[in-house]
């Protein structure tokens, strides 16, 4: 039985959700295999090959094809490697990696060793963000700077499973109102691509098994520790991690970083793009 699948009919559904989503991914990208020390990783490529590197790391039960929008956007500035996370939805191999170890810091060194990319700059969301801050705190020397939306690891991780449970066993209008309290409504008349990216993310919903359990929390000293520029914002809103606490911790321990509470955003942050493209092309 599959670690992150619940059958491989769920499996196979999402592929094919994944292959539809990828249509409109910007000219000359594609799939790059690297070199692994656990298994085999997915990663979508796109911008000009003399680019800076961008990496990006997307959050839990989604996939790498959720950048479509800002690789389009940003391919002009970058060379972008959008990754697919070990373990998750996407094509990278369905294994769970200890978070509380230095595995995934090693798994995304190799991954970047395979794509001859010695030090990036990093932008993540939520576990993806998670990722990129335990790479910069484990690999310094390879993190150019750090942009994060909704980072897991900082601030306190909210008690979900007693409202999340009870709301799965109703099925998919529980899983429905379980992602809306998550990441809020999704639009009503979306364009084209977003109708793929949302097909995708309801056959996640549907097929994968998702993680449950603590997310490590990055001690003080690693915090301080943190020389890279950092731009990070966060919900007033966000069901799953304590945004408050997220800032407090950054703001008395990384002084420098540019922190940003937006009150009404969730875990999902939208309207952001701008500010991240500005911060990441600062360096």
């Amino acid at each position: 039985m599959s670690p992150v699948f619940k059958s491989e009919r769920h499996a196979e559904a999402v592929r094919q959700a994944y292959a539809a989503a990828l249509a409109p991914w910007p000219a000359g990208g594609g799939g790059v295999t690297g070199p692994p020390p656990a298994a085999d990783p997915d990663v979508l490529v796109c911008g000009r090959e003399e680019a800076p590197p961008l990496v990006l790391l997307h959050g839990a039960q989604s996939t790498a094809a959720s950048w479509q929008r800002q690789a389009a956007a940003w391919a002009p500035h970058f060379r972008i490697y959008a990754i697919d996370l070990i373990g998750e939805a996407g094509p990278s191999a369905p294994a769970r990696l200890p978070l509380a170890s230095d595995a995934h810091a090693a798994w995304l060194g190799a991954v970047l060793d395979g794509l001859a990319v010695a030090r990036a700059a990093c932008f993540g969301i939520s576990l993806g963000a998670w990722l990129a801050l335990d790479f910069a705190v484990r690999r310094p020397a390879r993190v150019e700077r750090l942009a994060l939306l909704c980072p897991s690891g900082i601030g306190r991780q909210k008690h979900i499973l007693p409202w999340v449970l009870p709301l799965l066993l109703l099925g998919p209008a529980g899983r429905a109102l379980v992602r809306r309290r998550i990441i809020g409504p999704l639009p009503v008349d979306p364009a084209p691509a977003d109708r793929a990216q949302f097909a995708l993310m309801h056959a996640i919903n549907r097929g994968f098994r998702s993680r449950f359990g603590a997310i490590p929390v990055f001690g003080d000293e690693a915090l301080r520790q943190l020389s890279q520029p950092l731009f990070v914002a966060v919900g007033g809103r966000d069901v799953m991690l304590d945004s408050q606490d997220t800032c407090e911790r950054l703001r008395r321990l990384a002084p420098s970083a540019q922190v940003t509470l937006l009150p009404s955003e969730r875990h999902f942050i939208r309207g952001q793009d701008d500010a991240v493209l500005a911060f990441l092309r600062a360096g």
